[in-house]
């Protein structure tokens, strides 16, 4: 299920499948294979990164984010918003939101505002439906998530915790779950392995590719 699923720390993902390499915010990725699709969900440094999107890019690769991510990074970049749906070669991509609920910068202001217009990811590849959350809480619209892999983040701070991503798992109901968004000074393997024990659905803990 986890086949040609690489996890590249923190966000990062490199996805093979439907004879397309897909990468999902690329940041302090190692060299890899050259990206036909990069993925950003939404415009913070850690998630949009226009030097690792220079090391990946080729100049066919197609690129989608969201405005303010765009400006970051050097055009051509085809800009998405919440619920869209483009195809991609053999590969159909979706926007569905991502925010913060209880996760505050400052008294009454979320590291993500809804607002914002920030994206998570569900990309078809392969007959498979792959999950990408970004940097989201327990948000009401998981409920119509449909897909068979769940990327969801379980540090804490600026994302779910491990127990709130395991109540998403629960709502969502994948036939797998991939913990992110920990390591690199943001959460740790513990909350990867918190999020494990108490998720009722299977988990993989990816080794880190770096």
């Amino acid at each position: 299920m986890f086949r040609g699923i690489h996890w590249l720390g923190h966000d990062s993902f490199r996805i093979e499948g439907g004879g397309l390499v897909t990468y999902i915010d690329p940041w302090q990725i190692p060299n890899g294979p050259p990206a036909d699709l990069i993925l950003i969900t939404h415009d913070h440094y850690d998630h949009c990164s226009a030097e690792d999107v220079a090391r990946i890019r080729k100049p066919e690769t197609v690129i989608m984010t969201v405005a303010a991510a765009a400006a970051k990074i050097p055009a051509p970049i085809r800009t998405v918003e919440v619920g869209e749906r483009r195809e991609v070669g053999d590969l159909m991509v979706e926007t569905v939101p991502a925010y913060n609920l209880n996760k505050f910068r400052s008294p009454g202001i979320v590291y993500h505002p809804r607002k914002a217009g920030l994206v998570g990811f569900i990309l078809t590849v392969d007959d498979r439906r792959i999950y990408h959350a970004g940097d989201s809480d327990l948000i009401p619209e998981m409920a119509g998530i449909i897909c068979d892999v769940a990327l969801l983040p379980v540090s804490g701070t600026y994302v779910m915790t491990a127990s709130e991503a395991a109540e998403a798992a629960k709502l969502i109901r994948p036939k797998l779950a991939i913990p992110m968004h920990f390591g690199r000074g943001i959460g740790s393997e513990a909350d990867a392995r918190h999020f494990a024990e108490g998720c009722t659905i299977p988990v993989k803990i990816l080794p880190c590719e770096t």
